[in-house]
């Protein structure tokens, strides 16, 4: 008597909307805690570059007609989708920038695990009181590490933006929390800050450069990156030599991760099992450069 076959494991798709993307470790992840849980995954890369409102409104409609639970959206799509979809959860609405759409009977509703992932990467380095955070760049990523600040109860967040007004509107955003300022002098978004953030993709290969100079940096401080290739980046490479205490994109990474793939699923995944796909992206990433 033959044996009864086991079930086959529930599909899930998913996938990320940017550009560029080839260097993306989300596939791994959301693919490795995936099958940890019984699923067979597969998570797509939707890589388009200089994408206008039309072409970002048919990848859209791709994803809610396709089967998708779900896609990401990074750089530098995450504010340009928002008025494209059907609903916001009340997070991303009130910020304006969203990095995971959710398919809910035929809707696409917008999230961001960019504020909740930084929350709980950013937490070991938060003193009691008296934060003194600058935040470059106040794009998608800039704005959801600014509303995780804000909401960490750090009670003095400076926002520097190359392009002022960005700042400015990202200032009014925070309005109701008290210490939030937005400043068109890096030097002064610097002066007395306990906690620096890159929130902009300077840094990422192939660029090798440095939002902040690094005779700017000191031991007093810690410098965290959004930015995870390469994991130690110009920015924090600079930082440790001058004795900061630093921090990669990876936790950034994972845990927003982990929380869209919670979305999508209604499953909570291991972050352990994440990490260790992510690690070995970069491991395999470092292999090949070094190789190079």
């Amino acid at each position: 008597m033959s044996q009864r076959r086991p079930a086959a494991p529930k599909k899930l798709l998913t996938g990320l909307i940017g550009a560029p993307i080839a260097h993306s470790a989300s596939p791994a992840m959301h693919e490795h805690a995936a099958e940890a849980l019984g699923l067979r995954g597969h998570y797509q890369l939707i890589e388009v570059a200089g994408a206008d409102a039309t072409g970002l409104r048919m990848m859209l409609e791709g994803v809610r007609r396709l089967g998708f639970a779900g896609v990401n959206v990074t750089f530098p799509y995450k504010e340009a989708v928002v008025p494209l979809l059907d609903e916001l959860a009340p997070a991303a609405a009130s910020m304006g920038a969203v990095n995971t759409v959710v398919v809910r009977d035929g809707r696409l509703i917008g999230h961001n695990t960019d504020t909740t992932g930084f929350a709980r990467a950013v937490a070991p380095l938060l003193g009691p009181s008296g934060n003194a955070v600058a935040v470059i760049g106040a794009g998608g990523v800039g704005k959801a590490i600014a509303f995780a600040l804000a909401n960490s109860a750090v009670t003095d967040i400076r926002i520097f933006d190359s392009e002022p007004a960005r700042a400015a509107n990202l200032a009014s955003l925070l309005q109701k929390h008290s210490g939030v300022v937005a400043t068109t002098d890096l030097d002064e978004a610097l002066r007395g800050a306990t906690g620096l953030v890159n929130a902009t993709p300077v840094g990422m290969l192939p660029n090798r450069d440095t939002p902040v100079p690094p005779e700017k940096l000191h031991d007093r401080m810690w410098v965290a990156d959004a930015v995870y290739s390469p994991l130690i980046t110009p920015l924090l490479s600079a930082a440790r030599a001058k004795g900061a205490r630093i921090m990669t994109g990876r936790e950034l990474a994972i845990y927003q991760a982990a929380d869209a793939f919670e979305l999508f699923t209604g499953l909570a995944p291991s972050t352990d099992v994440m990490g260790e796909a992510f690690d070995g992206v970069m491991a395999a990433r470092s292999a090949t450069y070094h190789a190079a």
